[in-house]
């Protein structure tokens, strides 16, 4: 099965946790081809999201994940799994 390049998450609506956890399962999905995860989470509210994203998942704390940016906008978190 062929996947993209970029996975597109929206994680709206939902809590850290489950944001958090529905995110580390796309990271264990993606195989050798995809290169980053957009995560679109929101501004307002999706910063606790965007905290969690750091928290959890970030400096290191996830082999599979090389780094973490800033989207095109505030509301979006990319994990870059591998240089493209």
């Amino acid at each position: 099965m062929l996947q993209t390049p970029i996975i597109e998450l929206d994680v709206h609506g939902l809590t850290v946790e489950q944001a958090v956890a529905r995110i580390e399962n796309e990271i264990k999905k993606a195989n050798a081809s995809t290169y980053r995860i957009k995560v679109i989470h929101g501004f307002h509210r999706g910063n606790h999201i965007q905290r969690g994203i750091y928290r959890e998942i970030g400096h290191g704390l996830n082999p599979k994940v090389l780094r973490i940016t800033g989207g095109d906008n505030p509301g979006i978190t990319e994990l870059i799994l591998r240089e493209y």
